[in-house]
């Protein structure tokens, strides 16, 4: 049995948490790799911080293309990674994490006429919530301008989906599953670092700033609960940063605020990095 006491210890998403434990466990008992579902950013890194340090487990990660937010984990025993280590990436692994079997990923189109009632990925993963998707069967949700989106999903969900009408927003859509290399995947972003000079160190001017937006439509998003600073989610533009603060901004990235110096005509000179 692991230390799960220790392991749940000041955890933010101790419920969550302790189904991976479950399943970790499950792995270490039955000697066969289990798969999670889709598990968000900060659950991933909470879960690679504590079970990642335990020598009789490896933890690796699939989202579907190297950036991806929302992961299925892949939990084993040690023994087994060592003799059956698939392709990995500089951290979590992204594909065949052990011997020959893929990662279970499959892709999903959503087809819609969305040019009178844009969407966002949110809306998006709403649409398929109510069509019955749960929410460990989806990954990462990217738009395509007004005709849909794309996303990445677990194979059954895919197959379960597959040729079904949904509605997103007030726009009846199509869903249609594909093999994940089929995907029009987003482009990777190179991380690099920028600097600006901002009247205020609030969320909306530097998030603007970082994320190449006007200040209002970051204040929009911000309050439509499209933001989360250091993870958690947060609806006031107004709220000030501090250095090493983290913003995500689904289907952006992340920005990190590294710096902070003010200037001789009292504004702030910030350093960010995107990624």
């Amino acid at each position: 049995m692991l230390p799960r006491e220790d392991l749940l210890q000041g955890s933010r998403r101790p419920e969550e948490l302790a189904a991976l434990i479950d399943q970790a466990e499950q792995a270490l008992r039955t000697w066969q790799p289990v798969w999670t579902g889709f598990v968000a950013a900060d659950l991933r890194e909470e879960a690679d911080r504590r079970l990642g340090s335990l020598s009789e487990l490896t933890l690796n990660s699939a989202g579907g293309w190297p950036q991806a937010e929302r992961r299925r984990l892949l939990l084993q025993r040690a023994e087994l990674a060592a003799d059956t280590q698939g392709p990995t990436e500089a951290g979590p692994a992204d594909g065949a994490a052990h011997g020959e079997e893929a990662a279970p990923l499959m892709g999903l189109v959503v087809s819609g006429n969305f040019l009178f009632d844009p969407a966002e990925p949110g809306d998006v993963r709403d649409g398929l919530l109510a069509a019955g998707a749960e929410p460990g069967e989806l990954g990462d949700i990217w738009i395509r301008g007004d005709r849909g989106a794309q996303l990445i999903a677990t194979p059954e969900l895919a197959a379960r989906l597959h040729g079904q009408p949904a509605r997103v927003r007030t726009v009846d859509v199509q869903l249609e599953a594909l093999p994940v290399e089929q995907l029009q995947l987003p482009a990777q972003r190179q991380p690099r670092q920028l600097s600006s000079v901002e009247a205020s160190l609030r969320l909306d001017a530097v998030g603007s700033a970082g994320f190449g937006l006007s200040r209002s439509r970051m204040a929009e998003l911000v309050r439509s609960g499209a933001v989360r600073l250091n993870w958690q989610p947060v609806s006031s533009p107004s709220k000030e940063l501090a250095v090493g603060d983290r913003l995500r901004l689904e289907g952006r990235g992340e920005l990190e605020l590294l710096e902070v110096q003010p200037t001789k005509r009292e504004r702030w000179r910030v350093v960010l990095r995107r990624s």
